[in-house]
């Protein structure tokens, strides 16, 4: 595990890039994927505390990602939140039913994304923050 390491895959470089900064701002490091298979390898050679996935992206999509890391007992207690467009209530159980701790709409308030990741993080991590 990689004390305050957060992975971002995000294939919309805009949004990672503010995903980023608003975890570095609240403390957190950041490194960033474009697509779900860079995100995977990243997983193994990184061990974040925390990843934040879209649902759509190239390569491997998030609801993949999301089932490729919980199938991997190195990532059990990854934080996972999933960010997504489509927020209808089959889509927000379909990214629970992967894997993902959390499912949030996008646009994303930074103010939320940050609160439950912390959560997320000091649950399984209580030494961490």
């Amino acid at each position: 595990m990689n004390q305050n390491l957060i992975l971002i895959a995000e294939d919309d470089a805009d949004i990672r890039d503010m995903l980023a900064f608003t975890l570095e701002a609240s403390g957190y490091r950041t490194i960033g994927a474009k697509d779900g298979q860079t995100a995977a390898r990243l997983l193994t050679v990184a061990k974040p505390v925390g990843l934040i996935t879209d649902v759509q992206m190239p390569a491997m999509n998030g609801m993949e990602l999301c089932r490729l890391a919980r199938g991997n007992p190195d990532n059990r207690h990854t934080a996972i939140l999933m960010i997504s467009t489509n927020a209808h209530a089959y889509d927000v159980d379909a990214g629970l039913d992967a894997g993902a701790d959390r499912y949030l709409p996008k646009p994303l308030s930074a103010r939320l994304l940050v609160s439950e990741l912390q959560e997320l993080i000091t649950n399984r991590y209580p030494n961490v923050r």
